[in-house]
């Protein structure tokens, strides 16, 4: 699954550009500032960076420099719509130059672009006999279609992103809900539940005591 690092200071915009790339197929971090994008791509791999260059702390440009030794494609998003700033991003190694306000299906076909270029394009995932078209946001099992609802499907590719990781119900709720976890479970256990029973997964997703849920696969 392609993951993605969004570093954007203004959540709403962050939010907006997760929930779209993510009901795209790809998996997400988001970063506020400079210094935490750092940090997390010490910590994680990353396919594909979308940076903002108006950060607190360490700005995008910095951020950059940081990036080119680590060889992953960046995408800057920023309001700095001269020429000269197009040509400074792109000489510090950029793939691409997107000037804020811009529209999400530009962003999308703009991801896709980079990724083919990098060979990093994935749509087909298979798991067991499971098939997921996550362009197509289709399900099969030996080529019979599974139908999943939207919710289903988003809680499907959460839990294929964090595979083997124990999840939170809270985080469960927060990602796929977008709304804050008041400690009422039932939506989560609604929802796996179902999901267990159309995919046949009752042993892959597993409950964990006290936590949430995992799906264990190798």
């Amino acid at each position: 699954m392609i993951r993605i690092l969004i570093v954007e200071d203004e959540k709403p915009i962050s939010d907006l550009i997760r929930m779209n790339l993510f009901e795209a197929g790809y998996f997400c971090d988001c970063a506020f500032d400079g210094m935490t994008a750092v940090n997390m791509l010490d910590e994680n791999r990353y396919d594909l960076i979308l940076l903002d260059i108006l950060l607190p702390e360490v700005d995008g440009y910095e951020v950059m420099e940081y990036v080119k030794p680590l060889n992953i494609p960046v995408i800057f998003l920023t309001a700095k719509a001269s020429v000269e700033d197009r040509v400074k991003g792109l000489k510090l190694g950029a793939d691409d130059y997107l000037v804020k306000p811009f529209e999400i299906v530009e962003l999308l076909a703009r991801v896709e672009a980079v990724l083919r270029r990098y060979n990093l394009s994935q749509s087909i995932i298979e798991i067991g006999d499971i098939t997921i078209d996550t362009k197509a946001r289709i399900v099969k099992r030996e080529n019979q279609e599974i139908l999943l609802t939207k919710k289903e499907y988003e809680l499907l590719i959460f839990f294929i992103n964090n595979k083997n990781i124990a999840l939170f119900r809270d985080k469960i709720y927060e990602k796929i809900w977008g709304g804050y976890y008041m400690g009422d479970s039932r939506t989560v256990d609604l929802h796996v539940q179902r999901l267990r029973k159309k995919l046949g997964w009752e042993q892959l997703i597993v409950a964990v005591y006290k936590i949430g849920y995992r799906l264990e696969i190798d």
